[in-house]
């Protein structure tokens, strides 16, 4: 049976199992759930809005029964294909659930259903002297339940790490329909296998998560931002060494090449320098009299390593302002050309220097548009390309610079992906890094987890011959 006789053979119980307005097979419809933020059109056959465990139990044990592909999806901002349905079958979108963002102070934990935007965690949180630390790019509109299942990171990533580190516990429907908590609310829990740090990351591939338990800590009581400028972007890779080797943590440690600063000042003029190579934001928080010695100290590396300016901003509207610049760069550099390809590959931090050298060399040897930007104090990069998507020979030169840059992070000792996720785009690559064995083994999991292969199927493991593809005949 195909699946879409299969999908057509249990229509009318799926739609027994929500109500009417939360369920979609209109074309114009489904054509909104069939992309997202990364490359490549998937259409579903269904579209459903579930909003409590107990449908999504019932959706799952149906699906799986008839073999029927099943994809969660949150807001779809993701960078590389997670939510794209690309064997059909059921899209759930999550984002109408958020009616459960519970703090509980005395016990510093948030408990939260998967629709819930992941900026509003940190504001009720906020309310309470407390912050929820993973803060992704795009925290304002994705969902809390897309940044669990990709393992979302941010520019707090540096100092607090990403998404993992703070989830205490989840409530999980298996591919077979069972409803299981892993995890809890105590901040040890060494009880058998870490079933809750598996999940997260796991792209929707080996269960769907149906609420969190998120680990919350108390706001730092002050910050303070400071900006270098430098003529060399590899001098700049070795300011963030520097400063990192001295003794200095700070929360965040950002980077913006040349062509990142222009496309911002043509975009909405700050005075931000445009006759040099990179510039380098950093902001450090904790205790004002601790921060106070540290900016020094900071100022002072910077300065060394070849800086040709160094600004610290004096009061919370300048730290704001410096901080529009970093925050503007996508939509400014989306001007310039209409394709932005968004790369994460991310390197040891003692490697960043190297990295920024083998980034300039791949952007001449294929003559592309590579803006560099990102979390550059953990190595978390973000060489993005510019290109116009309807150009084939342009886009060949963009699909073999972004192996090379996938291959020149891990030959560096580094990873294909800090923080987007594998899905459709880097699933290729993915036996460059772990070896087959490596692959091997996690494809096993994947069998004893999901033994239909229902649950998001076509991510994270290429299919034979599959490549890497971000021109028009995909």
């Amino acid at each position: 049976m195909s699946e879409m006789k299969a999908i057509d053979s249990i229509i009318d119980e799926l739609k027994g199992i929500v109500d009417s307005d939360r369920f979609f097979t209109n074309e114009e419809d489904l054509v909104s759930y069939s992309f997202d933020a990364s490359f490549g059109i998937y259409m579903p056959e269904v579209v459903i809005q579930p909003t409590s465990t107990e449908e999504v139990q019932a959706i799952v044990k149906l699906a799986n029964t008839h073999k029927v592909p099943i994809c969660p999806r949150g807001q779809g901002t993701s960078l590389s294909g997670g939510p794209l349905p690309v064997k059909g079958g059921i899209v759930l979108d999550f984002a109408q659930w958020s009616s459960k963002l519970e703090i509980y102070p005395d016990d510093l934990v948030a408990v939260v259903s998967p629709g819930v935007l992941t900026a509003k965690i940190n504001a009720a949180a906020n309310d309470h002297g407390l912050m929820y630390p993973p803060d992704p790019s795009s925290s304002n509109v994705s969902t809390i339940g897309g940044n669990l299942a990709e393992n979302a990171g941010g520019p707090r990533g540096l100092k607090y790490g990403v998404t993992k580190d703070y989830v205490l516990g989840l409530e999980i429907v298996t591919a077979e329909g069972e409803i299981i908590r892993t995890g809890g609310r105590t901040v040890k829990n060494v009880t058998g296998y870490d079933l809750t740090k598996l999940i997260v990351g796991s792209e929707g591939t080996l269960a769907i998560i149906t609420e969190a338990i998120l680990r919350l800590i108390p706001k730092p009581p002050a910050s303070q931002t400071l900006m270098a400028v430098f003529d060399d972007i590899v001098d700049s890779g070795r300011s963030i060494s520097k400063v990192l080797s001295s003794g200095i943590l700070p929360a965040k440690m950002e980077i913006m090449d040349q062509t990142s600063v222009m496309a911002v000042e043509n975009y909405q003029p700050l005075g931000l320098p445009t006759d040099i190579e990179a510039i380098i934001l950093i902001e450090l928080d904790g205790h004002p009299l601790a921060i106070q010695e540290e900016i020094l100290k900071v100022q002072t590396i910077c300065q060394e390593v070849g800086a040709r300016e160094v600004k610290v901003a004096s009061n919370e509207e300048e730290a704001e302002e410096l901080w529009k610049a970093r925050k503007l760069v996508s939509p400014a550099i989306v001007r310039l050309k209409p394709t932005k390809i968004s790369e994460d590959a991310t390197v040891p931090r003692s490697k960043i220097p190297d990295m920024f050298q083998r980034l300039k060399e791949i952007k001449e040897k294929y003559q592309i548009d590579l803006v560099v930007f990102g979390h550059a104090g953990d190595g978390n990069l973000h060489p993005n390309i510019i290109a116009d998507q309807r150009d084939n020979e342009e886009m060949e030169r963009v699909e073999l610079a972004v192996e090379e840059i996938f291959k020149a992070a891990i030959e560096l000792g580094g990873t294909l992906s800090g923080e987007h996720g594998i899905g459709t785009m880097k699933a290729p690559f993915m036996e460059l890094e772990l070896g087959k064995v490596g692959l091997n083994m996690m494809k096993r999991m994947k069998e004893a987890w999901d033994p239909n292969n229902i649950l998001n199927p076509g991510k994270i493991f290429a299919e034979e011959g599959q490549k890497l593809v971000l021109r028009n005949e995909r």
